[in-house]
């Protein structure tokens, strides 16, 4: 009712008469309507200038939550947020209006209805999405002596920590990630453990481990920065020999335990390029590669980047 009000007004308005003047200003009225019957009129009704779409669909525990923004003419120059519960993730541009956010998930978390709340020039949308729950196993290791109990050193976490911070503006990688080792996987992502018949609380398995041989190559899964070279002469107990790559936009990778390290820190690497040896250096019962893949400070599940494209 309201918008017929308002189109019959306009129309008077636009036509210069009330309708008591119909009969006198007829002929007028036909010159008007042939002068606008030339001129094209379109009414586009209003839509939404911020449209997100999220992946995967049904999305588990470990699994990182890819968030895409799409922003039609944005006006301001200040990208677009993800926020979920306490924490707020940077979006960035991918394509032309077309920006990406990265929302990591743990085993630590419980696994329930996840609100999000996405902000892009001046615009808010609220988006749920259910995390379903994954069952991990759990393990049972024990160090022999003189690993036992290893504790990392300040300079160690605060490095590994500084590495697993960054959020660089640059998108190094493209497509899927490579296998780093060519051993096969020992133990998947996420398991829970027992070191020495003690459980670990609030630990869980922050990457994979590959079973290659000591001495065998350790290649980059994806193109990125060398962002750290961290040796057991330098204090790296835990870690041991480790090489850290940044991969841009939240998401890094780490390789532990090496007994050779072929990189320097600065250092741009491609897929499959060579990063080191494997080894047994650090907290570690025996020769093995263990990859963790970071989003944005916090360790998922590595293999889902190994056989779909993350944008």
């Amino acid at each position: 009712m309201i918008t017929e009000d308002r189109t019959n007004n306009l129309q008077k308005n636009l036509l210069g008469f009330s309708v008591k003047g119909l009969t006198v200003n007829r002929r007028g009225m036909n010159l008007l309507m042939g002068m606008l019957a030339a001129v094209p009129i379109t009414l586009v009704l209003p839509v939404d200038a911020l449209q997100v779409k999220m992946t995967p669909t049904n999305p588990r525990l470990g699994d990182t939550l890819s968030v895409l923004i799409n922003l039609d003419n944005p006006e301001s120059n200040t990208n677009p947020t993800v926020a979920s519960g306490e924490n707020t993730y940077p979006a960035f541009e991918i394509a032309p209006n077309q920006y990406r956010a990265f929302i990591p998930t743990t085993p630590l978390e419980k696994a329930g209805t996840r609100k999000l709340r996405v902000t892009g020039d001046g615009q808010v949308q609220n988006l749920a999405v259910k995390v379903s729950d994954r069952k991990f196993p759990v393990q049972r290791i024990n160090l022999p002596p003189g690993k036992a109990g290893v504790q990392a050193t300040e300079y160690e976490l605060k490095r590994v920590a500084t590495l697993k911070a960054l959020k660089t503006p640059q998108k190094y990688w493209n497509g899927i990630f490579l296998k780093p080792n060519a051993g096969r996987m020992s133990t998947i992502y996420g398991v829970r453990r027992y070191y020495n018949g003690k459980f670990a609380k609030d630990y869980y398995h922050r990457g994979v481990d590959f079973a290659g041989a000591a001495g065998s190559p350790v290649t980059a899964p994806a193109a990125g920065r060398v962002a750290l070279v961290g040796r057991v002469s330098q204090g790296f107990r835990v870690h041991g020999n480790v090489v850290g790559i940044d991969h841009g936009q939240g998401v890094t990778s780490i390789f532990m335990h090496l007994s050779r390290i072929n990189v320097k820190e600065g250092d741009v690497v491609k897929p499959g390029q060579l990063l080191g040896a494997v080894g047994s250096t650090g907290a570690s019962t025996g020769p093995h590669l263990h990859w963790g893949l970071y989003v944005n400070g916090l360790s998922v599940d590595p293999i889902p980047w190994r056989t779909r494209v993350f944008n």
